[in-house]
């Protein structure tokens, strides 16, 4: 059994892992502005705007598939926290 002041620690850990990722994102996407300019720029046969939506399309289908084998997993259909399983 973990004592309080773990679950503590491992929650701070866990926030300052986020708020790393997320900064690094941020910076990451500001680095990166001018060359997405450029590319959509040069981007006369829409090849880029057509990849975004096939990834879009296959993260979709992706992420259905896995809620779709969740709905119908045996100890999920019996689990008094069913419907709460969107917030994990």
């Amino acid at each position: 059994m973990q004592t309080l002041a773990v679950d503590i620690a491992a929650t701070f850990v866990d926030d300052a892992a986020a708020l790393v990722t997320g900064f690094g994102r941020t910076v990451l996407r500001f680095a990166m502005a001018p060359i997405n300019r450029i590319a959509n720029a040069c981007d006369v046969a829409g090849v880029l705007a057509e990849r975004r939506a096939t990834f879009r399309m296959w993260r979709a289908s992706r992420s259905r598939a896995r809620q779709e084998g969740r709905r119908y997993s045996l100890l999920g259909r019996f689990s008094p926290f069913r419907h709460l399983s969107h917030l994990t």
